[in-house]
């Protein structure tokens, strides 16, 4: 089984406090993994622009011993976050 560590980001505070952006981006991520049978170890959430290079919980999911960002495909990386 493939494990997953999900990262996801809102650009604004609103974004980030209304929740919709982010409980969008987490059922997305969720119904890849269960469609796959891929299991999620971690989840790392930011509310930040996308302007602004320091992302601590970017930097973490990407530092996490369990991840690898070139496990999923760029499609499918591409296809989640448009969801």
């Amino acid at each position: 089984m493939r494990r997953v560590v999900a990262y996801y980001r809102v650009s604004t505070d609103k974004q980030g406090r209304s929740g919709l952006g982010l409980e969008a981006q987490c059922e997305a991520v969720l119904s890849l993994c269960h469609s796959r049978g891929w299991e999620m170890i971690a989840e790392h959430t930011e509310v930040e622009s996308g302007k602004i290079a320091d992302r601590p919980e970017l930097t973490a999911a990407l530092q996490s011993n369990h991840c690898n960002p070139h496990s999923v495909p760029s499609e499918e990386r591409r296809s989640t976050k448009s969801q």
